[in-house]
């Protein structure tokens, strides 16, 4: 049964490869094409964004004033707000990280037996074709060592901004956002990414929002091309890597 499955998997991975390998061909000498411009909300397994939430309050007006309790400021602006506003996010990471860590383990085991004395004569005498040395011994021994050693040194630098789409409300005024940018140079195409949730509150007063105030914030930056092709391993090695126990 298992090995029907992994020949399944081979079949299906190498016909996957194959359909890329086309996809490859038919687009040599020609440079990436660009991502339609599409509603986010109407991608396939696109799913709205449901967290608790506070009751909702009703707007209500004071006597004698016209400003209501839903208002955010004294005077109206033009930071977003509402399903389909754009607002510019400024994307700041400056990450580094760095773990080192060994390991060591070691055992080792020893025993010793001897059949000798009295008990070595009466065998000799009480079994024929048996010879037992009087002074025969049995010994054991065994050892186990392991040991590893790992170290991560990593660091992250990006500074960049890009526009994001509110593309939901929440009941107590949070916005879901979501932005995209492709920048094309020559025969290399870069991928930016933003979506979370920001509050009203946290936009600034030219409409923007530093990406450290985006909860559940989901960044990528990454591109696809002739350059990230030479840079990715075969598809032969990727398959290698994945079934190899060693």
């Amino acid at each position: 049964m298992h090995s029907f499955k992994l020949i399944a998997s081979l079949a299906l991975v190498t016909l996957l490869a194959g359909c890329s390998t086309m996809d490859r061909l038919a687009s040599v000498n020609q440079a990436p094409k660009l991502t339609a411009i599409a509603d986010p909300t109407a991608k396939p397994g696109y799913q709205p964004v449901n967290m608790p939430m506070p009751q909702v309050v009703a707007a209500s007006y004071q006597p004698n004033s016209l400003f209501s309790n839903e208002a955010r400021g004294f005077f109206k602006d033009q930071r977003a707000h509402k399903i389909g506003d754009i607002l510019t996010v400024m994307v700041t990471i400056d990450d580094s990280a760095k773990i080192s860590n060994s390991t060591g383990r070691s055992r080792s085991s020893e025993s010793s037996g001897s059949v000798g004395g009295v008990l070595g004569s009466i065998f000799n005498k009480q079994t024929p074709l048996v010879d037992v040395d009087a002074t025969g011994e049995i010994n054991t021994a065994g050892s186990l060592s392991d040991s590893g050693n790992g170290s991560v040194n990593r660091s992250e630098a990006l500074e960049t901004q890009v526009a994001a789409v509110v593309t939901q409300v929440l009941s107590n005024g949070n916005l879901v956002i979501e932005g995209r940018q492709e920048v094309r140079v020559n025969f290399e195409v870069r991928d930016l990414i933003v979506a979370g949730i920001v509050r009203p509150e946290d936009i600034h007063a030219d409409n923007t929002i530093p990406s450290s105030k985006i909860a559940e914030a989901r960044i990528s930056y990454g591109g696809r091309g002739q350059i990230t092709d030479v840079q990715q391993p075969r598809y032969g090695q990727q398959i290698a890597d994945a079934i190899m126990p060693f």
